[in-house]
């Protein structure tokens, strides 16, 4: 077994069920007129970890471990768009409005689509969810069974909605998870924080925490 070097023990890994899931790093969360941006938020916040999430998935490229992305949207019908959260919030527009790149956190849409810097490359599965974690109303877990994984490592945006989220229900459903803590980010910095202590809270209630380099270190031994 490898260990990588975390919060609150060591974690413990099979590189043959290891994977990483970058969750949502998408164009409408991350860019200027985007979804993120109509509900008041700094997007450059969350660009800041665009690099290290970078080095990240090129690690698991060059150990030849799976990386697997997640898209937030919905149908154009909306159908897959529940009024409950539709109507969230006072945002300047709502999802499925027209917006600078194209219908807000719609399929197809150009806002949905992964921002360049962390494009998927051949191969690479991406998942497209209607709600917070990826298990809801997607394949994930069928995808996981397939690839054999059982540890993941998680990356994304936003720390404690779609990433803790999609945490939470791997745990749920047996899977060793861990969070990389500087390739997660939140818009608020101090709910990123309370998620990452939330997560390993109790012995690692939910799952670990460990820097990329810890994580990086671990995959080149």
């Amino acid at each position: 077994m490898a260990v990588i070097k975390a919060d609150p023990f060591d974690f413990p890994f099979d590189p043959a069920t290891l994977g990483l899931v970058v969750i949502d790093m998408q164009r409408d969360f991350m860019e200027p007129g985007g979804f993120g941006a109509t509900l008041g938020n700094d997007v450059s916040l969350l660009r800041a970890i665009i690099p290290t999430t970078a080095q990240l998935i090129a690690g698991f490229r060059a150990a030849g471990l799976p990386v697997i992305h997640t898209r937030e949207c919905h149908k154009p019908d909306l159908s897959d768009l529940p009024p409950a959260k539709c109507n969230r919030g006072a945002p300047s527009l709502r999802i499925g409005d027209p917006g600078p790149m194209g219908r807000i956190l719609i399929a197809g849409e150009p806002g949905v689509e992964i921002i360049p810097e962390l494009c998927p490359i051949a191969g690479e599965i991406v998942i497209d969810k209607p709600g917070k974690g990826a298990f809801y109303g997607t394949d994930f877990g069928a995808v996981l069974r397939d690839k054999g994984l059982k540890q993941l490592v998680f990356a994304g945006v936003t720390t404690e909605v779609c990433v803790q989220t999609t945490m939470r229900e791997a745990n749920d459903r047996g899977y060793d998870a861990l969070l990389a803590t500087d390739a997660t980010e939140s818009y608020f910095p101090q709910f990123k924080q309370a998620a990452i202590e939330m997560i390993t809270a109790q012995g690692g209630i939910v799952g670990w925490a460990a820097s990329t380099t810890k994580i990086l270190e671990a995959l080149n031994a």
